[in-house]
Order: C-alpha cells, then sequence, then structure tokens
C-alpha cells in the first residue's frame, strides 16, 4: 500500500493531463508546445543536474551501462519476437515494437525520486540517459524503410543524450555547480515533471487499435510483465546494490514513451495504433509498477 501511495500522486497528474485535453478544451497546439519547452529545456536541465550532484564513480557507470544495454537488447529481441509469432504486418510490427522497449522518461524520474530520493533520481538519471541512445537507434532503425533521415544527426541533436553526457562528464571530473545555477536547474527540473506527465494524459488516446489486438497484447506483456523479469534478472546477475537494482527494476517496468507516436507519424506508421498501446500501457502500469515493486521488496 505505501508503494502504491507513493506512484498515485504522478498517476494523479496524468489523470489531470487528459482531463485538461479531453474535458476542459485545452487544444493540441498548447500541449504541442508545452512539450517543446520540456523536452528541449526543462528535462535536460533536470537530467544534467540530477547526474551531477551525486558523485559516480566510472565502475558503477559502467555497471548500470551494461544493466542497461541488457533490458533494452532484451525488449528489443522480445518486441521482434512478435513477428515470428503473430505474423503481423510489416507496417504493424515496425510500428509497435518499439513500444516494448521505450520507456516514459518523465514518470520514471519523478517515481525515483518519490521511492529513491536525490541518489535513486540520480541513479535513474543514469540509466535513462544510457539507455535514450540505444532505444532511439532501434526505434528509428525499425522505421528507417519508411524514411530517409539520419540517424545519427538524430542522435547528435537529442537533448537528452547531450545533457546526459555532458552532466556525466562534469561528474567524473568532480565539477561542481555554483548555488545560483544549482537552484535555477532544480526550478527547472522540478517544472520539467509536473509539466510532463501532464502533457503525457494530454496525448492518451482510444481509437486506433481495431485489428491490431493480439499484436498490443503482446506488446503490452512484454513491456510491463518480460522486461521488469529480466531487469530482476540482471540486477541479481551483475550483483546490483539494492538501490541501483530497485531504480533498473521501476525503469523496465515504466510505461512507454508518449514520443514512439511522434516517431510512428514521422516516419510513415501507424500512429493511431501506437496510440492505443501507449495509452493502455500508460493506464496497466499504475498497477503493475506498484505490484512490481512489492514483489521485489
Amino acid at each position: 500500500m505505501s508503494v502504491a501511495l507513493l506512484v498515485f500522486p504522478d498517476f494523479m497528474l496524468v489523470a489531470l493531463g487528459w482531463a485538461l485535453r479531453h474535458k476542459l478544451g485545452f487544444s493540441r497546439e498548447f500541449f504541442a508546445g508545452t512539450e517543446r519547452l520540456v523536452y528541449y529545456v526543462l528535462f535536460p536541465a533536470l537530467l544534467f543536474q540530477a547526474i551531477v550532484r551525486t558523485p559516480i564513480t566510472a565502475g558503477n557507470a559502467i555497471m548500470l551501462l551494461q544493466a542497461t544495454a541488457a533490458v533494452i537488447g532484451a525488449g528489443v529481441a522480445l518486441s521482434w519476437l512478435a513477428g515470428l509469432a503473430l505474423r503481423p504486418t510489416s507496417l504493424g510490427l515496425a510500428s509497435s515494437a518499439q513500444c516494448g522497449y521505450r520507456f516514459n522518461t518523465y514518470i520514471g524520474l519523478a517515481l525515483s525520486a518519490s521511492l529513491g530520493g536525490t541518489q535513486g533520481q540520480t541513479a535513474m538519471a543514469l540509466i535513462v540517459g544510457f539507455a535514450v541512445p540505444m532505444a532511439n537507434l532501434a526505434a528509428v532503425y525499425g522505421l528507417a524503410r519508411h524514411s530517409g533521415g539520419s540517424l545519427l544527426r538524430e542522435l547528435a541533436r537529442n537533448p537528452l543524450l547531450v545533457s546526459t553526457l555532458l552532466g556525466l562528464a562534469c561528474n567524473l571530473a568532480g565539477l561542481h555547480l555554483p548555488g545560483p545555477v544549482d537552484t535555477v536547474l532544480a526550478r527547472l527540473g522540478a517544472a520539467a515533471i509536473a509539466l510532463g506527465i501532464i502533457c503525457v494524459g494530454a496525448s492518451l488516446s482510444w481509437e486506433g487499435g481495431k485489428g491490431y489486438g493480439t499484436l498490443i497484447a503482446w506488446m503490452l506483456a512484454v513491456k510491463l510483465v518480460a522486461l521488469p523479469a529480466v531487469a530482476w534478472l540482471v540486477a541479481g546477475l551483475l550483483g546490483l546494490p539494492p538501490l541501483e537494482a530497485r531504480m533498473l527494476l521501476l525503469f523496465a517496468a515504466l510505461p512507454t514513451a508518449s514520443a514512439a507516436y511522434v516517431l510512428a507519424m514521422r516516419m510513415g506508421g501507424d500512429g493511431r495504433m501506437v496510440a492505443v498501446l501507449i495509452s493502455l500501457g500508460t493506464l496497466l502500469s499504475a498497477l503493475t509498477i506498484p505490484a512490481w515493486l512489492l514483489l521485489a521488496g
């Protein structure tokens, strides 16, 4: 019950975002602008500060990198296995596969602070920073046949990846933020979490999954059931400390990123089906995240 109560406020923000968009008349353009602000300004500030403020050793960072790579790799493999098991259309598989291993960063960092404090949020920021290029690479590659864009250019311009690398470099170099700068970044980060989660709720959609029931169920099972189990196993095999193991499990149990819909639409995929997958995953994760955390202890 205590874990469920820690998770509850963030999912209330998801509900608020849905109500603002669908019941109170806030426009799609309003939330699109807010999402750009969060993605390009507020969230990079949060990642950078979270990584810089807690001392990190090279060995600890490498261990988390290995664990993150194992979880993302398992998610990619299990998602694309649906092509052999279910024989869906190539477009449906390419669009939905990313939902089996992409993750909602906003919810992850909010819950990590609630469950693990400053050290928990730092561990989650590192995991997220390592996972961003891996997940983006796999997702873009899966949809690449529908677009001629440059993958390397997209990764180099990704603000989450850039802020993570800068934060890690500053941390390992022993640099510290001046007081006023740290305060500004802290306030930007606080705004990022609330606004980011509200935007998640605003993006929820329930139309467009017709004919994809089995494929949607497969991807939900991978993301919310199989991947947390993999994270639990990986944490034990690598001997991660309890806090890092808990954050890795939380990361694996997160619902799919809302950006999966944007990527599917931009690269000619089935965005409506992806939107349904994201919405169902976000709703179900309000139950599965507390269940996994309680099971892990």
